[in-house]
């Protein structure tokens, strides 16, 4: 518990060559006590205005408020990922982050091959042994995970109290386990307040490149928005993107994941289902450069701050009181274990 509130402390509650994103220029003279930080990212990379410029942030503020010196790497296709990881890891730096699910084999081989290096994973992902017990990491490697499902249990919700047509989307990237769990937990909170409204719900592919098709995103978004849907909750990555555009030219409205998304089409973003992406990085530098980093499992939803929902002045006009007030009953009920949220379909 010692180390799981270390990293929450501070929530908002609320992936051939290898590219730096840096730029140009010397890089400023490091400090022999400055924590080094090596940060890769996943498919997508930077701009997805998403999962991955959330990793960026928090090691931008590394920076700013820790004196880290960070390095990160955007890496092409297939073996660039783990190549990424191991050059970072035979440099020694004194953390090596992947971000996204998709480096959990690379991140568990890695952390046994060199176990004098801190190693973190966003999203991290090993599977279960025979009892179906999550298979711990090596002691070096801290599994950052979310329980994404209960904050899109809020934003489903959301939607259905919204929704004048009672018929609500969603689009996912990579068919697979983890975006899984956003939509059971949008299914769960769209039934929950409206046993009645329909889901049509699609993904873009069953690959990593799913993650980074605006193109495909728009498609599915408007096939979704002429059958009737007049919201549609992504969890895409910069696919999503594709997403926000179809609903600006339809004028209907979607959901952001990830990250507050609201000024990639203003007045047309509901809410965003937030994930403490950048905090996460930036705690797991801070157990670095202050010796108190401890591999494991750092489960994190609404009861942590790990999770939440965007409500501000941006979007507070789409939103009734009534139905802000609802959803805040809705969250107290998870956090006190009343509303169990389904994570599988």
């Amino acid at each position: 518990m010692r180390k799981l509130l270390a990293l929450v402390t501070v929530l908002l509650v609320a992936h051939g060559a290898l590219l730096f994103v840096r730029p140009s220029g010397a890089a400023p003279p490091v400090a022999s006590t400055a924590v080094t930080v090596g940060v890769v990212f996943d498919v997508g990379g930077r701009g997805d205005k998403s999962f991955n410029d959330g990793a960026y942030l928090g090691g931008e503020r590394a920076e700013r408020e820790l004196g880290a010196h960070v390095r990160f790497i955007e890496p092409g296709d297939g073996s660039d990922r783990e190549s990424g990881l191991r050059l970072l890891a035979a440099e020694r730096m004194d953390l090596v982050v992947g971000v996204g699910f998709i480096f959990s084999d690379d991140l568990t081989q890695l952390a046994r091959e060199y176990p004098n290096t801190h190693f973190a994973g966003i999203d991290y992902s090993i599977g279960a042994d025979s009892a179906g017990n999550p298979i711990e990491p090596p002691p070096n490697l801290a599994a950052l995970k979310f329980r994404e499902e209960e904050g899109s249990f809020l934003v489903g919700a959301l939607a259905a109290l919204v929704s004048k047509t009672k018929k609500v989307g969603f689009v996912g990237g990579m068919n697979f386990p983890l975006i899984h769990k956003f939509e059971a937990g949008f299914r769960a909170g769209v039934r929950h307040v409206c046993p009645q409204c329909s889901i049509i719900s699609q993904y873009a592919g069953v690959t990593p490149e799913a993650f980074r098709n605006p193109g495909r995103g728009k498609e599915l978004a408007l096939s979704q928005y002429q059958q009737g849907v007049d919201i549609i909750y992504h969890a895409a990555g910069s696919t999503g993107l594709g997403v926000f555009e179809a609903a600006r030219q339809t004028n209907k409205l979607a959901i952001g994941v990830d990250a507050d998304q609201y000024q990639e089409a203003p007045g047309h973003i509901l809410t965003s289902m937030v994930k403490g992406v950048d905090v996460a990085v930036f705690e797991a530098t801070r157990w670095a450069k202050e010796r108190r980093f401890k591999g494991g499992i750092y489960q994190l939803g609404l009861k942590e701050g790990g999770v939440g929902y965007v409500y501000d002045e941006h979007n507070r006009a789409l939103i009734p009181d009534a139905v802000h007030d609802r959803v805040e009953q809705l969250r107290q009920e998870i956090i006190a274990g009343r509303i169990k949220v389904p994570s599988t379909l």
